[in-house]
């Protein structure tokens, strides 16, 4: 059974709107501490008031900064700079969109390359970053079937492997295609080979975080963190 300050503890509760503003960071950051999240997920102008606060405060949760959101179609060289300068900045999590053409042609090699730069970037600034690759599953899986989508899937997986990410996530929340779905948490739990597993996108309600969790995620990222944790009844009961 999980507590509620268990359940926190897996949340990266994060606010990427074009338009989020200085005064919703702060709330952002706030909520975090209270609820003591995994982290505060931000874009790159926000990680050095981010990382302040969560030092001001001497607080649980860290800074995680997203990297060529929410496209991924950046060259590699500047998602490389974009996740060094977030990391110099104190950020210790990079959330990092991969090249999704090269996904959705099988391209093993390059989009493996494009990952692998922004990993040593962010390594070389802080070898101590954790590194998440997102994939836009549902985008990946999108008219396929289920014996296709699970080989995307699994290749995807393979990417973030051989590439020294730490994690696979599943969505940036932005891409029409969708978010996180069940089939292909499940399926990225069973590729993972080792690292783990980020469910993203579409998370609103504590019903949903259960769903993602028991289908293998070991994080969630949510921007309705608060009302997730408030769903289990802030009770330390557990779902």
């Amino acid at each position: 059974m999980m507590t509620s300050t268990e359940l926190a503890g897996r949340i990266d509760h994060t606010l990427l709107s074009a338009e989020a503003s200085a005064a919703q960071i702060d709330q952002l950051v706030e909520e975090a501490i209270k609820f003591e999240f995994a982290s505060v997920c931000v874009h790159g102008a926000y990680v050095d008031r981010v990382v302040e606060k969560l030092r001001a405060a001497d607080a649980a949760p860290v800074a995680c900064c997203v990297v060529g959101f929410p496209l991924g179609a950046n060259k590699s060289t500047v998602k490389a700079i974009e996740a060094a300068a977030a990391v110099k900045s104190g950020a210790l999590e990079i959330d990092m969109v991969a090249f999704l053409p090269a996904l959705l042609e099988g391209d093993l090699a390059a989009a493996r390359a494009d990952a692998i730069e922004v990993v040593k970037a962010a390594r070389a600034a802080n070898p101590r970053t954790v590194v998440k690759l997102i994939v836009e599953s549902a985008l990946l899986v999108q008219g396929m079937d289920r014996d296709g989508a699970e080989s995307r899937i699994a290749l995807a997986c393979r990417i973030a492997r051989e590439s020294g990410c730490d994690f696979i996530k599943t969505s940036t929340g932005f891409h029409p295609a969708g978010g996180a779905d069940v089939d292909s948490v499940r399926w990225m739990k069973q590729h993972a080979g080792g690292i783990r597993v980020k469910a993203s996108g579409g998370i609103r309600t504590y019903a949903d975080a259960v769903t993602m969790l028991d289908a293998g995620a070991d994080r969630l990222g949510c921007s309705a963190g608060v009302k997730i944790i408030g769903g289990s009844g802030q009770t330390g009961q557990g779902y």
